[in-house]
């Protein structure tokens, strides 16, 4: 009897694991055991027609995988923000220089300005006066 209920034990266990692991077959209707994984992309890719925004970064879902997030979408949407950012980057420095540039230019015109007019004499600014309190009039409170 032992051996008889440990047969049977092993042919329950096989069974399932066939069936679990897909091996069975072909079902009744031809559908292979278990339906094929359906894959998990990003349901709102970036636009590629425009620069990304910060809404785009706020509302960017990574699809999941199973041991955490897909590696290839991932790596594409990193890979994006990163390029992007670098162009950003190097846009903001070369609007600085040019900034530096025409404030560099801008003192040299003056300058030359100021040794055309008079040489080396420096302009007399007028200093503003301070009001003085006359001893008749009160302050007002």
């Amino acid at each position: 009897m032992f051996w008889f209920l440990l047969i049977a034990l092993v042919v329950v266990v096989a069974a399932v694991t066939l069936a679990v692991a897909g091996g069975g077959g072909d079902g009744a209707g031809g559908e292979a055991a278990l339906p094929e994984a359906v894959h998990d992309r990003m349901a709102w890719p970036l636009p590629a027609a425009r620069p990304l925004g910060r809404a785009d970064v706020e509302e960017l879902r990574l699809p999941l995988a199973l041991r955490g997030y897909r590696m290839a979408e991932t790596d594409d949407a990193l890979d994006r923000l990163g390029a992007e950012l670098a162009e950003r980057d190097a846009r903001i420095a070369e609007l600085e220089a040019a900034l530096a540039g025409a404030q560099a230019a801008a003192i040299g015109v003056r300058g030359l300005l100021e040794r055309e007019s008079g040489g080396t004499e420096e302009r007399e600014r007028p200093e503003p006066q301070e009001p003085q309190d006359s001893p008749g009039k009160g302050k007002a409170s």
